[in-house]
């Protein structure tokens, strides 16, 4: 019952202010009204988007929906009034992103987005503020912006100034130095003696500043200029600087784990709160009061702010002298330490790692929640990434089912692989799977040849996302163009493409020259140049280049009768000069060409002659389709940042390969930190599955090598990993097996950086020979053959030790090697998967088999009978 107080009673105390208690009427109908963005935020999520004071860190998880929370963090200020477009400056990393994010916003506040010109990516904005303060920078508001095409050639011109054999030291090696040294935010004056040293005998200083000065004479920039000179003018000038940090009220950063030290400085002085203003300031080229107040005007308006007044700006680098920086303002970066990937191109974790520390009081913000993969593999990228000592923490989740465990699946060699993935492909695809929702993930890019080809012999289509298909690459085109003229003197367009590749002399005059006496007498290109070298038409230094070729040419066509066309296509590139030229390139992917083009020669092997290699590239160069078309996407590790899939297959995981052992001796435990943290990028693109390979045999440098299982396959969560039999014909624990995985007992492990591979194959010989069990798909192995009879591992000799027959649940999976197999060539065979087949070749117990419909594959003896 209600109880009734009589008004003459009621006492005059002021009451108290309301708040609707959580959950109440009044708190539910409230949210009922709330802006419809916010709708669908997870809690983590939506304090995010709502905690819009200081500086926060968001740290996304991938699939977490990060770039929802970005843009939505953006129309919630706008939608409470906190700033206008103009006060926001949004940085991301691509052009795509921003264009995306505008959409979004776009969507979310039911209008277009406009006035929004601080929403872009970290040189878009750079090089709007330099054009505004060009004169500041020795340059004209219309200066140029130089490609890396542009940066070389003016590179080439200063060396040759100085005399320097460019050679020897090659100006894109010079522009390599350069350009890390402005992503360092280093000036020429601020690189360090040693540095400067490493190029042409301490030079490089003294060439980065003669470089510095010719841009200016020229009226341009390059790509590092547009964030270096924004830094240099902000701490010349605080005043502009200060004009800037009032105009942004909010800041905002898209992959903050991806910046560099420029970046970092860049965003580190915009985002100081504004220092207080001195006296007024004349900046050098701009009028005084007026043309102050009418800029001011402009920046009201949207356009770029004024430089009034100064003051003292603040910056983290180390090598820099200013004022201590002051209190930070609304300053949000969103990003994920466990997806640094690019630290071979600048980027710094540590920028995410000491966040806290560079913005004191920051409130760091975990999205954990995954909405994009099953949970058996978000266990086992977590699992991965947590033996990483370099990192913030968090653990990715779901909601949704565990859906099926990752496989580890073991190849015999690269070309099983490649045989056993492609299988799974047309299995999937039989499912009613499509082809664009499955992914390959490579570490190197020469790995891609192997499942190129495979593909090819398929039919099924396939796209190469982030770079070239293997045999549309620069310098596979050019290694071609050499076969193609010894296979055939008439192709014109062949010998046009090398005739000066690697650099001969013979510049366009001599090939124009060429082109017209061939049309004159209807001969081949070829034919031509044979003629000219008899005349005086050419200089004699051309004259002479030309015939050396010619001569060349016809040696080549000679050895073709009597060389192997493996042995010719290295000759070739030797003799020509093509791969020195990539070896004295210095440019970072120079190593990657010259193993392209041993993967190159490689593939030649599988053809009878050169005539058959040229053909099957043909087919293979024909094949065309658009992004829309139902493909396998084909990428590296580096280039899936980003996106997603169904089905993702990640093949090569072995020590050497992945981890690199180039990144693993250049860095250190650094190195194998990101390394490690590409496999958690690799794995957390698949929605339901991920499927990992590794191969006993791969060709490396050329040469066939045994390789060990990678480090990280032992750091997977055994409770989330089911090991599989290879679908690629030959059974991979037949021979040269590493000894039982541990995946096998299913138990608990930790970290371990020694050689996990070794580790195991002491371990099995200690057990003893082969053993039976229930097998995961058939993959139980054999002792290894590494052990030696000592109670030690003896890494330099094989076991002499034979071994028995593996069994799994009782039936015989492989002999030992060792032994004599019992059928004889074109005898009539019959394989449980592949059917019936002869033999067409024996070594030891393994057998090659020309089946009826499958066509040629390699098993062993125990696998088949007699028909």
């Amino acid at each position: 019952m209600i109880r009734m107080t009589e008004p003459s009673k009621i006492t005059s105390q002021s009451v108290p202010d309301h708040q609707p208690a959580a959950g109440g009427i009044a708190a539910r109908a409230r949210a009922s009204v709330g802006p419809k963005y916010l709708s669908g935020l997870n809690p983590e999520q939506r304090e995010a988007v709502e905690t819009l004071d200081g500086p926060v860190l968001v740290l996304a998880g991938a699939g977490t929906g990060k770039t929802r929370v970005l843009t939505t963090r953006i129309a919630h200020i706008l939608s409470q009034g906190r700033a206008r477009p103009a006060e926001i400056l949004s940085v991301t990393f691509t052009n795509k992103a921003a264009r995306e994010m505008k959409h979004r916003l776009g969507q979310m506040l039911g209008h277009a987005v406009e006035g929004m010109p601080w929403l872009g990516t970290f040189h878009s904005i750079g090089g709007r503020i330099l054009r505004f303060h060009a004169e500041l920078a020795q340059l004209k508001s219309n200066f140029t912006v130089l490609d890396v095409d542009d940066q070389v050639r003016l590179l080439k011109q200063l060396l040759q100034a100085e005399n320097i054999d460019d050679k020897r030291w090659p100006a894109r090696m010079l522009a390599g130095l350069i350009d890390g040294w402005k992503n360092r935010g280093l000036m020429p004056s601020q690189v360090p003696s040693g540095e400067a040293a490493m190029f042409a005998n301490g030079k490089g200083g003294k060439l980065y500043a003669s470089y510095q000065e010719r841009l200016k004479i020229l009226n341009a920039a390059d790509f590092g200029d547009l964030l270096l000179e924004n830094i240099r003018i902000f701490r010349e000038h605080p005043d502009i600087l200060r004009q800037y940090q009032q105009r942004f009220k909010f800041i905002l950063v898209d992959e903050y784990q991806d910046t560099n030290v420029a970046q970092y400085l860049w965003l580190r002085l915009l985002s100081q709160a504004p220092s207080k203003p001195t006296t007024p300031a004349v900046i050098p080229g701009q009028l005084e009061e007026p043309n102050s107040d009418a800029q001011l005007r402009v920046a009201e308006s949207g356009d770029e702010p004024s430089a009034r007044d100064s003051g003292s700006a603040p910056s983290a680098h180390p090598g820099m002298t200013v004022a201590p920086a002051g209190p930070t303002k609304n300053i949000c970066c969103v990003g994920d330490d466990d997806q640094s990937i690019y630290g071979w191109r600048g980027a710094e974790v540590d920028n995410i790692l000491r966040f806290e520390h560079d913005f004191p009081g920051a409130k760091v913000i975990r999205l954990e929640r995954n909405y994009r993969s099953t949970g058996h593999i978000l266990a086992a990228a977590s699992h991965l990434i947590a033996h990483n000592e370099g990192r913030l923490g968090k653990t990715l989740r779901t909601e949704d089912h565990d859906g099926e465990k990752v496989t580890v699946t073991g190849s015999w060699d690269s070309e099983e692989e490649a045989r056993g993935i492609g299988e799974e492909i047309e299995q999937l695809q039989r499912q009613g799977e499509k082809l664009n929702e499955i992914a390959i993930l490579v570490r190197a890019s020469y790995q891609m040849r192997e499942f190129e080809d495979r593909f090819v012999t398929l039919g099924l289509p396939y796209r190469v996302i982030g770079g070239p298909r293997f045999y549309e690459r620069a310098e596979i085109r050019d290694a071609l163009a050499y076969l193609r003229v010894i296979n055939s003197p008439a192709d014109d367009l062949a010998f046009e493409r090398i005739v000066n590749t690697p650099k001969r002399g013979l510049g366009d005059a001599t090939v124009q020259m060429l082109h017209d006496h061939a049309r004159k007498r209807r001969i081949p290109l070829f034919e031509a140049a044979r003629a000219v070298v008899e005349t005086d038409e050419l200089k004699p230094k051309a004259r002479g280049s030309l015939r050396d070729l010619i001569t060349q040419f016809d040696r080549w066509r000679a050895q073709r009768e009597v060389t192997a066309h493996t042995d010719l296509a290295q000759i070739v590139l030797d003799e020509s000069g093509y791969t020195e030229m990539w070896q004295k390139d210095r440019s970072a992917d120079a190593a990657g060409r010259l193993e392209n083009l041993k993967e190159l020669v490689r593939s030649m092997e599988e053809f009878e002659n050169l005539q058959g290699f040229l053909e099957h590239i043909s087919l293979v160069m024909d094949r065309e389709g658009g992004a829309e078309d139902d493909a396998v996407s084909l990428m590296t590790l580096h280039s899936a940042k980003g996106l997603e899939f169904d089905n993702v297959f990640l093949p090569g995981w072995e020590e050497g390969l992945f981890p690199s052992q180039r990144t693993l001796d250049e860095q250190g435990r650094a190195g194998l930190e990101e390394e490690r943290r590409l496999g958690h990028v690799g794995l957390t693109r698949a929605r339901r599955r991920a499927k990992i390979y590794f191969a006993t045999n791969r060709r490396i440098h050329g040469t066939w090598s045994t390789t060990i299982p990678s480090r990280f396959l032992d750091e997977l969560p055994a409770a989330n990993v089911e090991i599989t039999e290879s679908k690629g014909g030959s059974a991979w624990g037949g021979t040269g097996g590493y000894g039982a995985s541990r995946f096998d007992d299913m138990e608990a492990f930790g970290s371990s950086y020694s050689t996990p591979g070794w580790q195991r194959a002491q371990a099995n010989r200690n057990r003893g020979g082969g053993r039976s069990g229930g097998g995961r798909g058939g993959f139980e192995e054999e002792a290894s053959t590494f052990s030696s009879a000592s109670s030690s591992p003896d890494f330099g000799s094989f076991s002499s030790r034979r071994r028995g027959p593996l069994t799994i649940e009782g039936e015989l999976v492989a002999k030992s090697t060792g032994t004599t197999s019992e059928f004889s060539l074109s005898d009539r065979v019959f394989h449980q998967k592949f059917g019936y087949g002869h033999v067409t070749k024996i070594d030891g117990n393994k057998l090659t088999i020309a089946f009826d419909k499958a066509g040629e594959k390699k098993v062993v003896d125990s696998f088949v009978q007699r028909a």
